[in-house]
């Protein structure tokens, strides 16, 4: 039952990500997102593309598809399963990520999935991790202007908040106000590895550019050939 569990929440959130706001602006707009710019139907390419508005509106857009899929999985897991809450969230988060960043009906060829990753820290409602993972990529971005490398800050800082505030005992189970269970915490630490090493491999292109120091910085313009390589 409780493999089942797991597997239904990946399920829903791949259905939840599936909803490509980057895809779906550009199309409104008369184009195909994934024809211009670097090619990704990501918050940062909309932004470059078409403009601060469409940046803004890919945002909120795919940071919500998963912001509310994971509330929706902590409403249920707090009725029915509040042993699995952590685990049902962040598995539910997981495929969030996983659909927008391959969406079949596209190809696979998606996103990579970062500001799904920032709705699914939301849904974990735990201010500790919003506020560190928040100001660390404010301040990364602005003293840097990379983006990808305020994106890897965060989800790195993701699993090490998250780390930490388990193995201190500050992690504890919503529902019953106790200690959260060892199992459950140590399935969270996975699945939140799995979401940084997914991020992580979705901007090999950018690290690599990052160590090369060609990376683009945000509101530098470039030639055409150029972004096409991100």
């Amino acid at each position: 039952m409780e493999i089942l569990v797991r597997i239904l929440c990946i399920a829903i959130g791949y259905c939840f990500g599936l909803f490509q706001t980057a895809y779906i602006y550009g199309r409104l707009h008369g184009i195909d997102i994934r024809e211009h710019g670097s090619g990704n139907a990501g918050t940062t390419n909309a932004l470059r593309v078409l403009g601060k508005k469409a940046g803004l509106v890919v945002f909120l857009g795919d940071f919500f598809k998963a912001a509310i899929a994971c509330i929706l999985a902590r409403l249920i897991g707090t009725h029915f399963f509040p042993e699995l809450l952590y685990p049902m969230i962040l598995w539910t988060g997981l495929g969030v990520v996983i659909g927008h960043n391959f969406p079949f009906y596209m190809g696979f060829k998606g996103g990579k999935g970062i500001a799904a990753t920032a709705g699914v820290i939301l849904g974990l409602l735990d201010y500790r991790i919003m506020i560190v993972c928040l100001l660390a990529f404010i301040i990364t971005v602005v003293l840097t202007r990379y983006v990808s490398l305020g994106s890897l800050v965060v989800v790195a800082l993701f699993f090490l908040t998250f780390l930490i505030l388990g193995l201190t005992g500050r992690i504890m189970n919503p529902v019953s106000g106790t200690g959260y269970p060892g199992g459950g915490l140590l399935e969270s630490y996975i699945v939140i590895l799995l979401f940084t090493t997914l991020a992580f491999y979705r901007h090999k292109a950018n690290i690599a550019r990052l160590l090369q120091g060609t990376e683009n910085k945000l509101f530098a313009s470039r030639p055409e050939e150029d972004r096409r390589q991100e």
